[in-house]
């Protein structure tokens, strides 16, 4: 059996389906993962019962100890790869966890962000922290920025590579507006907001490791992440007195229930939205 020729297929019919690259990219990975155990035992994948994928699932969650979420996305993956490849349907509903687990997401105080912010090292540095803190980016999102999605008439941020190909904007602080200026007279990049020193996309590994930097330079122990940054951003909306639902369409969350784990529900009429990073 060819994997390689397998996944190739499968990524083709994701494509196909307009699925984000970042979704495709984990699907395959899911189904690669799959692949390389199945083979040790059968020729082709579809010599499997829907019993042994289930022995599957619970051979990964007791020696990987993998999440509900991770579940979630093995058991989609596995269907849809069927599905979509081999032309079967699988009676596998059951394999779904029974329901999401939330648990209030890390984030910092006004105090400590305030504190990363001075510390960056340089300007392209403070630019990228307070894109993902001011606008509440995730870091992918910050990844694809172009210089053309930077609405400085109309003071927002345009997100058009956001989670399930939704588009959405976003308030641009009039502090980060003066600073993106003065980053682009300094950087000059040429397509994308931020670039690498060669030009092109700038890394995910740099993006964490300049808000890890800072953060340690800031005196911060605990980790800091990208994704730490988006959740204070909603956080401290809240706490401004931003209703919960103008957040969730600031965050690109499809489902309310998503950005209730934030907080109970503010009433705080849209025009008197602030970027976080104004209260700094």
């Amino acid at each position: 059996m060819d994997i390689e020729n397998l996944i190739e297929i499968f990524e083709q019919r994701l494509r196909l389906q307009r699925y984000s690259a970042d979704s495709i990219k984990n699907y395959c990975s899911v189904i690669k993962s799959f692949l390389q155990t199945a083979t040790k035992k059968f020729n082709h994948p579809d010599e499997l019962s829907e019993n042994e994928i289930e022995l599957y699932i619970i051979w990964k969650i007791g020696n990987y100890d993998i999440s509900a979420s991770y579940q979630r996305m093995i058991v989609a993956s596995i269907e849809k790869f069927y599905n979509s490849v081999l032309n079967r349907s699988l009676e596998i509903k059951h394999l779904y966890p029974s329901q999401n687990k939330y648990t209030l997401p890390k984030y910092l105080p006004v105090a400590e962000v305030r504190k990363i912010v001075s510390s960056a090292s340089n300007l392209k540095h403070a630019c990228i922290i307070k894109l993902l803190y001011g606008c509440g980016l995730r870091l992918n999102e910050l990844l694809h920025l172009k210089l053309s999605d930077i609405d400085s008439e109309r003071m927002l941020v345009n997100i058009r590579n956001s989670k399930g190909n939704k588009e959405r904007v976003v308030m641009l602080s009039p502090t980060l507006l003066v600073d993106l200026n003065n980053y682009f007279k300094k950087y000059q990049p040429k397509k994308y907001l931020f670039e690498g020193q060669s030009g092109g996309m700038y890394s995910e590994k740099s993006v964490q490791t300049v808000v890890k930097n800072a953060a340690l330079k800031a005196g911060i122990s605990e980790q800091v992440t990208p994704n730490i940054l988006r959740h204070s951003f909603a956080i401290h909306l809240l706490e401004n007195g931003t209703d919960i639902r103008y957040i969730q369409q600031l965050l690109g969350h499809t489902s309310i229930k998503t950005t209730e784990i934030y907080s109970h529900v503010s009433n705080v009429a849209q025009y008197k939205i602030k970027s976080p990073l104004d209260y700094l």
